[in-house]
């Protein structure tokens, strides 16, 4: 039966293919847009056609989310990106698939069959199927609207994942956006408005909809050609501050590691390649949001060109540029690296992530998100610590703005300096502000009994950044480049400039003692008591002098919050003195050739005397003089329209201020951080060796 059955489905597949209609009479009214895929929208049921022309081709499908929900607490903000994936259309009978392959397994072989084995062995994600509406020749048309109208950034996941409340899409109050659906050579654009309904069940929606059981958002949908085959990727190496990809590549020589790293980086090239200095080929371009208002926007160009001063260090010249977005420019566009100025009713985190090409680690667009109230809460400590921070006039102290606008310059440095590829570096702080790539505490002294603030931030790219963008982008003929990137590395070490990043600098959970967020110079605990005098100096006349001259006198209370915790991040790089571990990434090349012979221990403990130094510090935070308040300072209760905020003392004498609760919290996070398990543990541990 066999050989006459195939010929039956044979003839039966023809014969629907015949029946279907040409692309050209079911797309005739349409509105059409030619680009990289061709699409057609139909006004009369709002629909989306694509025409796919190129069968089994590979390209980047990455999903976002263009209007956001203003929370930090649900983390969906304006222009965030999504998951980037590597997808290609496969033909399966009378349908199209849209097919991911597993890239996270493969063999990187010339034997096609030796690549087939790997393929066949791990599972790939089919992401949409989609019958065959209409075709021309070797060109299919499908209908995309299903896939676009649908939760592709799980919107509905985070609601639930924050006991928020049931919701499920309303398909009825959902569409196709065409204001921002775009066609271009390279990249296809679509935009759909979503809008989810249910029962709202906890504030954070309540708080930024106007109607909390209908929240509409806007989410995108991009194709993008992927890059050519000419970039080389740069071998990853966990000294050289990168974030990186990795994969299993099954075609690797027995005793050689089955995981390939590699870090992610844009592709920069030198014009003239064996010049000392060049120009590149083609620069990296940024582009500033153009809601960022002034001194902000200012401020935020500034910031973001310092990193310049590091690719001239690689030997480029003007290789990395800052610019406004062009007006007729879509900042979701991949064509352009964006920096996004993000509005959200509560002070959270900014971001620096890009779309990356997941078979190479090739940065194809930089996406940064800065939080717009970060500024102001540089603005607040500001207030807090000055004196009559406004004049009897009601002037505001031109300080405040000058410190927030500082930090404002950092920030912007800090999160480009991510979407170039390059990870934080905790360390920094304490080889004299080494890189923006640290979280940095406003280092402001007191001089002769008035604030300095010259030094509050600091200025310009470090030298730990200039040698990482040394190793990531310099450009060195491939037969050199492992020598010269070795060379980079002990470049580094030789500078004395340390690496550490995330996993060292956790207040609980890590060990190393000099990785610390928020923090100041090379000796945490002298930094803690000289950080503890300056509270203590602005605790004292902080008074209705530092708020303007029509804030109501509860506002004072805000103020208090910064300046009362000011030492606390400086309070935890403290406590990582107590069981603290040194240690440093390395390998066994750059340690010694033999390291059963290495006289320079890898891990060491800090000495006992320092963590003595490090645990009377500690103490020193609960002593009464500390967890005081001025008994001249006033608090009022809020006026209507007022009230205390996440970021205040909660007290449990409301509406009076509770100066108990605020000493407590003080002491509940000293005592927390000093008797962390791990920690003790450290310490009992060390103790025994030592006897």
């Amino acid at each position: 039966m066999r050989p006459i059955i195939i010929p039956l489905m044979v003839l039966f597949a023809s014969t629907l293919i015949a029946q279907l209609p040409t692309i050209e009479t079911t797309t005739e009214g349409h509105l059409s847009q030619s680009g990289y895929f061709n699409f057609h929208y139909d006004a009369t049921t709002g629909k989306i056609h694509l025409e796919v022309d190129r069968l089994d081709v590979e390209f980047l499908y990455v999903n976002s989310l263009t209007g956001g929900v203003g929370s930090n607490d649900l983390g969906l903000d304006r222009n965030q990106l999504g998951d980037n994936r590597v997808v290609k259309f496969v033909r399966a009978g009378n349908k199209l698939l849209l097919v991911q392959p597993n890239y996270g397994y493969r063999a990187d072989s010339d034997n096609a069959d030796e690549r087939r084995s790997v393929e066949e062995a791990f599972a790939q994600s089919v992401l949409g199927g989609f019958g065959l509406v209409a075709q021309t020749g070797d060109r299919y048309l499908i209908d995309l609207t299903p896939f676009l109208l649908r939760d592709a950034h799980g919107v509905v996941r985070r609601f639930q994942q924050n006991k928020q409340g049931s919701f499920s899409l309303a398909r009825d109050r959902s569409a196709v956006w065409m204001e921002r659906t775009k066609n271009f050579p390279k990249n296809t654009e679509f935009d759909v408005l979503l809008t989810f309904t249910g029962n709202a069940t906890g504030r954070y929606l309540r708080e930024v909809t106007p109607s909390a059981e209908a929240v509409t958002v806007h989410q995108h949908h991009s194709f993008i050609e992927l890059p050519d085959d000419e970039y080389r990727p740069r071998p990853m190496d966990p000294r050289s501050g990168f974030f990186g990809i990795s994969y299993q590549d099954y075609a690797t020589p027995i005793g050689e590691p089955l995981t390939k790293r590699f870090i992610v980086r844009h592709r920069l090239e030198k014009k003239n390649p064996t010049a000392e200095r060049s120009e590149a080929v083609e620069p990296i371009v940024y582009y500033l949001d153009r809601g960022a208002p002034e001194p902000v926007r200012s401020a935020l160009l500034e910031g973001a060109r310092w990193w310049n001063q590091a690719f001239e260090a690689a030997g480029y010249i003007d290789a990395f540029r800052v610019e406004v977005l062009p007006a007729d420019a879509d900042p979701m566009d991949v064509r352009y690296n964006v920096i996004n100025w993000v509005h959200r009713r509560t002070r959270g985190w900014s971001y620096g992530s890009s779309v990356i090409d997941p078979r190479t680690g090739e940065i194809l667009k930089g996406h940064v998100l800065l939080g717009s109230l970060r500024v102001r809460q540089d603005y607040l400590l500001a207030q807090g610590l000055l004196a009559a921070a406004y004049a009897t006039d009601g002037t505001p102290d031109p300080r405040m703005l000058e410190m927030a606008l500082a930090r404002l310059r950092q920030l912007s440095a800090h999160e480009v300096g991510h979407t170039l590829g390059i990870a934080h570096n905790f360390a920094a702080s304490t080889s004299g502000r080494a890189s923006v790539m640290d979280y940095p505490h406003p280092y402001v002294t007191l001089k002769d009994g008035e604030l300095d603030f010259s030094e509050a931030y600091d200025v310009g790219i470090g030298a730990w950044d200039k040698q990482a963008v040394k190793y990531g982008y310099g450009d060195f003929p491939p037969a050199a480049e492992a020598d010269s990137l070795a060379a980079v590395l002990r470049q580094t070490e030789d500078l004395g400039l340390s690496y550490l990043t995330d996993a060292d600098a956790r207040p609980l959970g890590s060990a190393h003692p000099a990785a610390h967020l928020w923090d100041n110079g090379g000796d945490p605990v002298q930094e803690l008591y000289r950080i503890k005098r300056l509270r203590d100096y602005a605790l004292t006349r902080l008074s209705l002098l530092d708020l303007p001259p029509d804030a109501p006198t509860f506002e004072l209370e805000r103020l208090l919050g910064p300046v009362y915790l000011m030492h606390r991040y400086q309070t935890e790089a403290v406590a990582k003195q107590i069981g603290g571990v040194n240690y440093r990434y390395s390998n066994r090349q750059a340690t010694s050739t033999n390291v059963r012979e290495e006289a320079t221990p890898l891990t060491t403990p800090v000495s006992a005397a320092q963590q003595r130094a490090a645990l009377d510090a500690l103490l020193a935070n609960l002593n009464l003089e500390t967890l005081q308040l001025p008994k001249n300072l006033t608090l009022t209760p809020p006026p209507p329209g007022y009230g205390r905020g996440r970021e205040f003392f909660q007290p449990r004498t409301a509406p009076i201020f509770d100066p108990v609760m605020a000493a407590e919290a003080v002491a509940d996070a000293t005592l927390a951080l000093l008797l962390d398990d791990a920690r003790l543990e450290r310490v009992a541990q060390q103790g025994a060796a030592r006897n």
